[in-house]
């Protein structure tokens, strides 16, 4: 009865530890946006994070769909080697930014960043959901826009962006949030979530580590 209860608990363990470093990967697969000074009613500067998911085809394009229902009356765009972009409007107002590799694009197990600026952000949403379409030299595309619905993540994520409550104003009347942002916050805030689960799945492994010396020592006692 001991065995079976101990191999039970090790088959356990080893699929949690699975499912943990499986999570810690996919992490990583979505095309994402992220501001450290996105508030209702401000400016922000916002990183957009692009994976490459394939494992032998290079991105080459990325379409980013701005919000619909709150459009932006600002935005400017970060010009960005290697790649050109052109925008579609709709009205006055910027609808979606397209950006094209001019050279190898972004290799497997590589990511980039696309930077813009845009403003001012809604004053009565936590959150604004933009949509993005990821296009790969081999000619497939992927669709991220999806909105999620409940607690379950959907495939193809749509990228959302949240909202601080309202910003404080300056002296000259500007918004304090409106002070630009480097990619690098983005990422920082993505590589700690990220390194907290890896860490969480070498935890588990080594629990599971651990519990195989314990079953070894107690069947060579046994043996004995």
């Amino acid at each position: 009865m001991r065995k079976k209860f101990s191999l039970r608990a090790l088959t356990v363990l080893l699929a949690t530890a699975a499912a943990v470093m499986a999570g810690a990967g996919a992490a990583f697969a979505h095309v994402t946006v992220s501001s450290p000074n996105a508030a209702k009613g401000g400016y922000a500067t916002v990183a957009v994070k692009v994976p490459t998911e394939s494992d032998t085809a290079s991105t080459v394009g990325i379409k980013l769909q701005l919000p619909t229902d709150a459009p932006f009356k600002s935005v400017t765009i970060q010009p960005k080697a290697g790649w050109t972009y052109s925008v579609d409007k709709s009205g006055d107002t910027v609808s979606a930014i397209t950006w094209t590799a001019t050279g190898d694009g972004i290799k497997p197990g590589e990511f980039d960043t696309f930077n813009i600026s845009v403003g001012p952000l809604p004053t009565d949403k936590d959150s604004v959901t933009f949509k993005a379409i990821q296009t790969y030299s081999d000619g497939t595309t992927v669709n991220w826009v999806e909105e999620a619905s409940g607690s379950t993540e959907p495939e193809h994520p749509a990228p959302a962006l949240t909202l601080s409550s309202a910003p404080a104003t300056s002296a000259h009347g500007a918004s304090a949030s409106s002070a630009p942002a480097t990619s690098a916050s983005a990422d920082s805030v993505d590589g700690l979530g990220v390194t907290g689960v890896i860490l969480g799945g070498v935890g588990l492994l080594a629990g599971v580590a651990a519990l195989v010396l314990v079953l070894t020592s107690r069947k060579r006692t046994a043996e004995r």
